[in-house]
């Protein structure tokens, strides 16, 4: 499997953003630490896992939080934005506001 680049990887999510609706965070340089975090998951694991949770060490383990994650989208809905505020909802990015913490679904499933 070739390794992934940040280039790769930016192109990843700005896809996944699009293809979604969501605009990216707009802060470069969070967003840029995502990515990366994202492309060294990707080079260590073979996926792109959440860069922001453990994995549990395997990709049928990690299904659920394979970037964008499972709970993205109810998680864009209802906050504004993704557990890791990496996707934004286009509203709530045009409104200023910034992200704020909000709870891992994924723990609270467990």
């Amino acid at each position: 499997m070739a390794e992934k680049s940040i280039q790769d990887s930016a192109k990843f999510v700005a896809m996944v953003a699009k293809k979604q609706g969501w605009t990216l965070n707009p802060d470069s340089e969070f967003t840029d630490s995502l990515v990366e975090g994202l492309m060294v998951n990707f080079n260590r694991y073979g996926y792109y896992l959440c860069p922001c949770r453990d994995t549990e060490g395997s990709r049928e383990a990690d299904i659920d939080v394979l970037c964008p994650c499972k709970y993205a989208w109810d998680d864009v809905a209802q906050a504004g934005h993704c557990f890791c505020a990496l996707y934004l909802r286009p509203d709530f990015a045009e409104s200023g506001q910034q992200p704020s913490g909000i709870p891992d679904k994924r723990i609270q499933n467990t």
